[in-house]
């Protein structure tokens, strides 16, 4: 047999052999041809693979034929999971091969035993619903044989026992630490260093990249190759690590931190506990003084505000006064020394944010300096405008191939935009289009509501539009909306003139959402950003996405504010080169819900005028798969009624 990965995906490969209901595609067979000769060469390849494509296969299968050692990385841990525990050892079955393979997390996704031990001391500060919490964990742990808390759902993924009972790069005490032997994350990295096959997610890897976090430092240069799956989602992670941050969150846990070193190596130095409990109230207090509304942005906007300069001072006082608490006492415990260097290291990044930092620094105009506030938490950002020039030097550093794949990275044939942000502008481009028949699967209906995005019953006209196609297609829908204004307003809309079962984002979570629409026959799910990619509703369950507006971002968004004044400065086009291509990728995410499997039929209703009006509507329409458009509701009724 050839050693071509495509023979391998064919109609008599080995894996539609041994995969119940695998059908083979040219393209993912094409696709599968080129990473090969991608692994072989070292090469840098970017490649769009249409809906349906099958790109996962295409990848794997060369990844374990090429017998190196290989970094997977994906954008959400949904889909890392899924790699590790089915695609993975189906693909590895269906070759027969040896391959071993590991899954690696953050440390914030592993019990960290020596700080479960410890946080009993925390007794008085826990409510009666998180100690219960902490008696289900500690239960679990008695079980468990890889500490992954993803498997104890009981306890949600955003309670506040869990910053308690795993690690982070800062306060981990390493080898030092008294449960080190059976520690979950170094057992962890020592299956990934040994495993030929690695599956990690964007974040994990971005950290190890900048530096920000060790232990993981020592597997990524001993990879031959790096995958990059969902990799239109990189440039907005890598811009987070190759910044600063400074959250309520990290100042908090190190409050905590300190208490339970104090309870456990310095109970008889008092003015430790003083300095964390200051710490925590200098914290709260400098929330409350940024306002009580939920804000983003530019930092300039509130730093010259009294209670904010005199909230920041006093946080960077209480510090002080922690840091001069903790030095006499550091030489007591690792874990005091530990929260000595957090707390300098608290120290440096704050005084960031002062005046006097900008003046004796003179922060470069390639950076922003950034605010967002909660209902009770804060975070403050350094954000690099440009990280092309960071990604590729950190890139160079590694002799290896470079795979960077994705539904949606080209904007119409082009990759310049993806590219271009990431310094890749060494790499081989490739597309492969969806096989799914969409000029006879799909129609794409666009509306006539007479009036502009901007008007002020845009949203209820949109509404009014939708009404006949849900009728039509007897709910089965997602609608989409680009900001929660629009989507609360068209669910007040829509709950008086629909019979449908009405499932809106925020009433329940995302998992349970897709759950109820999945088993009601015909419910209507109107959603905002997180509906629009990463969603799989396969069969008759979504016969219909209907989408509000082109999905510009908004102008309120300060890092995208400060990245095209930037780009003006330099004399360039920031709605050409950014806002629109920004604006297209999203698109093709939002239509890419639509059809899921070689059956699958359905509309979609772009309601927004400005795909047909505007000239740069084109670059939208020839973005999308090729389905036939209607302007007249008519034939969207006829389309139902003959497909779906």
């Amino acid at each position: 047999m050839s050693s071509k990965p495509s023979d391998f995906l064919s109609e008599n490969g080995p894996v539609a052999n041994n995969i119940e209901g695998f059908s083979p595609r040219p393209q993912q067979q094409e696709m599968a041809d080129v990473i090969s000769q991608v692994l072989d060469e070292n090469g840098v390849l970017i490649g769009e693979a249409g809906t349906g494509t099958g790109k996962t296969f295409a990848y794997l299968v060369p990844a374990l034929l090429s017998g190196k050692k290989i970094i997977i990385s994906t954008g959400t841990k949904h889909l890392q999971d899924q790699l590790y525990h089915r695609d993975l050892p189906v693909i590895r079955d269906a070759l027969k091969m040896p391959i071993s393979i590991a899954l690696l997390k953050g440390r914030a996704n592993y019990l960290c035993l020596n700080r479960l031990a410890e946080a009993g001391g925390q007794g008085s500060r826990l409510s009666s619903r998180i100690y219960v919490q902490l008696t289900t964990i500690r239960e679990w742990a008695e079980k468990t044989l890889v500490g992954d808390v993803a498997e104890l759902s009981s306890v949600p993924e955003d309670s506040t026992i869990w910053p308690m009972v795993t690690s982070t790069a800062d306060n981990c005490l390493g080898q030092e630490c008294p449960q080190f032997s059976d520690c979950y994350v170094y057992k962890a990295r020592k299956e990934a260093n040994d495993a030929d096959i690695l599956v990690v997610n964007h974040h994990l890897f971005m950290a190890d990249m900048s530096l920000r976090e060790g232990g993981f430092g020592e597997v990524l240069p001993g990879a031959e190759a790096v995958i990059f799956d969902e990799a239109h989602q990189l440039h907005d992670i890598a811009s987070l690590f190759f910044g600063s941050t400074v959250t309520s969150r990290q100042l908090l846990d190190l409050s905590r931190d300190v208490f339970t070193a104090y309870l456990n190596d310095a109970s008889d130095m008092p003015n430790i506990e003083d300095a964390s409990n200051d710490l925590e109230k200098a914290t709260r207090d400098f929330r409350l003084s940024m306002g009580r509304a939920k804000q983003r942005a530019p930092w300039r906007e509130i730093k010259n505000k009294p209670e904010v300069k005199s909230g920041l001072q006093d946080l960077i006082e209480k510090l002080q006064s922690l840091k001069e608490s903790l030095v006499p006492a550091a030489e007591r415990g690792r874990s005091i020394e530990n929260c000595l260097t957090r707390t300098e290291s608290m120290l440096g990044r704050l005084m960031n944010f002062t005046d006097q930092a900008a003046e004796d620094q003179d922060l470069s105009e390639d950076t922003l300096q950034w605010f967002e506030t909660y209902q009770r938490a804060f975070v403050l950002n350094i954000t690099p405008l440009e990280i092309s020039k960071l990604f590729q030097a950190r890139r160079q550093r590694y002799q290896c191939a470079w795979i960077f794949t994705s539904a949606t990275l080209a904007v119409g044939e082009s990759f310049n935009y993806f590219a271009h942000r990431l310094g890749l502008d060494d790499a081989e481009t490739q597309r492969w289009d969806s096989p799914f028949d969409y000029s006879n699967q799909a129609l794409l209906y666009l509306p006539s509501l007479g009036i502009e995005p901007n008007h002020h019953l845009y949203t209820s006209a949109v509404v009014d539009a939708s009404i006949p196609v849900l009728q039509a297609s007897q709910g089965r829908a997602f609608v989409l909306f680009t900001s929660h204004r629009a989507l609360k307003e068209a669910a007040e809309l829509f709950a008086d003139k629909l019979d449908f079962t009405l499932l809106i984002q925020g009433e329940a979570p995302k998992a349970e959402l897709l759950e109820r629409f999945r088993n009601i026959s015909s419910a209507v799910l109107l959603g905002t950003s997180s509906f629009w990619e990463g969603v799989d509703v396969r069969g008759e369950a979504l016969s219909c996405v209907i989408i509000d507006k082109l999905p510009f971002a908004s102008m309120g968004e300060p890092v995208m504010q400060a990245r095209l004044a930037a780009m003006r400065k330099q004399g360039r086009n920031p709605f050409m080169e950014y806002q629109l291509p920004e604006a297209v990728i999203t698109l093709k995410q939002g239509v890419g819900r639509l059809i899921r499997d070689v059956n699958d039929t359905g509309v979609l209703m772009i309601c927004d005028p400005r795909i047909r009006s505007k000239s740069y509507g084109r670059v939208f329409l020839s973005s999308l798969p090729p389905m036939r458009k209607v302007t007249d509701p008519d034939e969207v009724e006829k389309f139902f009624r003959e497909n779906c």
